[in-house]
């Protein structure tokens, strides 16, 4: 009978996804991978047997199951301000309220294989169309709702560049709490 894994799948997952989002893919060495998850390196390779690759890929997909269960809200809730600052609120939580940097964006830097690169391109088009989703439930055009959810993407990415430059997360924290009036305008906010 195989030995139980110390670290379940979805943990080194995350840990693994610190790495990457400091070091960048080609930045992560070895090591510092195998620290990050809490394993030896035997072990490493053991559950990752074809390397870095494999384990950035891996984390490209518990990246994309996250963002799937984040922006779920945005786009099922019926009451599409209440899914959107829903979904704001998990979005806010992926970052750690702004003081992580973004994996999106790290993760795809120098080095990056393509498939990589493609799922974090992926994500970030999904996460696009589920803001836009909701603009258009809101009643925006759909040219009004593309425009509000790239702005609204740009300003989510620029705060975090600007919070890990600074190491003041509030921009971001003040586009999360804006992202209802970013997507839905002020008419379209709770009361």
């Amino acid at each position: 009978m195989p030995r139980p894994r110390t670290v379940p799948d979805d943990d080194l997952y995350d840990r693994l996804a610190e790495v990457f989002r400091v070091a960048g893919f080609e930045g992560a060495s070895l090591g510092a991978l195998a620290d990050g998850a809490g394993l030896q390196r035997a072990s490493l390779y053991h559950r990752f047997p074809e390397g870095k690759v494999q384990m950035a890929e891996a984390v490209m997909r518990r990246v994309r199951e996250r963002f799937e269960q984040a922006l779920e809200p945005m786009t099922g809730h019926p009451d599409v301000a209440a899914g959107v600052a829903e979904s704001a609120g998990r979005i806010s939580e992926i970052y750690a309220d702004g003081t992580l940097p973004c994996v999106l964006d790290t993760l795809t830097l120098s080095g990056a294989p393509d498939g990589v690169r493609a799922g974090a391109a992926a994500v970030t088009g999904a996460w696009i169309d589920a803001m836009a989703t909701a603009a258009r439930r809101a009643g925006a055009s759909p040219e009004q709702a593309q425009a509000a959810a790239e702005e609204a993407f740009v300003r989510i990415e620029g705060s975090l560049v600007l919070a890990r430059l600074r190491g003041d997360a509030g921009a971001f924290r003040r586009t999360i709490a804006a992202l209802p009036q970013l997507l839905l305008g002020a008419e379209q906010l709770p009361e």
